[in-house]
């Protein structure tokens, strides 16, 4: 059983050349699924990815990165619990991007994405990624206009040289409101065993929350292109942020139609094992 198909894909994808105003998109769209349906189709396409999963092992050909990102509780980490987790982790490594530490900054920024994307037959997770060079370098200011203005084209050269070399690349914007924010802020404060999740700073990105929304708008619209486009998810129900990416992630492994290779030494026939 197919999910949402390619449908979905479509509706989500930010089309190369088109100019992304997030205001516009509304975050608590569903699509036409009720919380129901979504989940059994979400079920279905989980059910898919463990055989894609393994047929692109075996295979050894194609590679798969996943990109998250969002502003802070759209569900990154959710979302890799909840779909990501279908993976063999075999096959399938996570990298988190947080403040870049001291080896890091003696290189170029992208020195740091690039041991961490997928070799053959692998699946790759980032959560966050290379484009916070041109989100929260842009917005605390940590770079001159004039230098992160450069990083679009350098980040869709980058991914250009992955797509060229076999890698699919996925990236998913997971988006949220102001209000919804603050719900799932405010709920971490009030549970004691998601207290620990909660950072005073996550205040002070909040109060940038239109910088940030700004920064977002104009990667989505320079940094979607033909060989990797962005998704924008709504993801004010995690239920539809579920089922769009388990959506989108099954149908791309479907499509690359990875099979298990023939064995690497004749097999005479009949063979049996005592």
């Amino acid at each position: 059983m197919a999910g949402a198909n390619h449908d979905l894909r479509k509706a989500l994808m930010v089309r190369p050349g088109t100019k992304v105003r997030l205001d516009r998109i509304d975050p608590a769209a569903t699509h036409g699924f009720d919380r129901a349906r979504a989940e059994t189709v979400t079920q279905a396409d989980l059910d898919r990815l463990d055989p894609l999963q393994e047929r692109l092992w075996a295979e050894g050909k194609h590679k798969l990165l996943i990109v998250l990102q969002g502003i802070d509780t759209a569900g990154k980490g959710g979302t890799i619990s909840h779909v990501m987790g279908a993976f063999n982790p075999q096959g399938c490594k996570i990298h988190g991007f947080k403040v870049p530490t001291a080896e890091e900054l003696a290189h170029d920024y992208l020195w740091r994405a690039h041991p961490h994307v997928p070799a053959a037959g692998e699946v790759a997770i980032f959560d966050r990624s290379h484009y916070e060079q041109v989100l929260v370098v842009r917005v605390m200011g940590l770079e001159p206009k004039a230098t992160w203005e450069r990083h679009y084209d350098e980040i869709n050269a980058f991914e250009r040289l992955l797509v060229d070399t076999g890698t699919t690349v996925l990236k998913f914007f997971l988006h949220i409101d102001r209000d919804e924010q603050r719900q799932r802020l405010q709920a971490r404060l009030d549970d004691p065993n998601k207290r620990w999740k909660f950072k005073m700073g996550d205040l002070e990105t909040r109060a940038k929350w239109d910088d940030y929304i700004a920064a977002y708008e104009a990667a989505l619209t320079r940094c979607s292109t033909p060989e990797a486009p962005w998704f924008i998810v709504p993801a004010n129900h995690k239920w539809f942020r579920n089922m769009a990416v388990a959506s989108i992630v099954a149908d791309t492994l479907q499509d690359l139609k990875p099979r298990y290779p023939e064995p690497i030494e004749p097999i005479p026939p009949g063979l049996q094992v005592e």
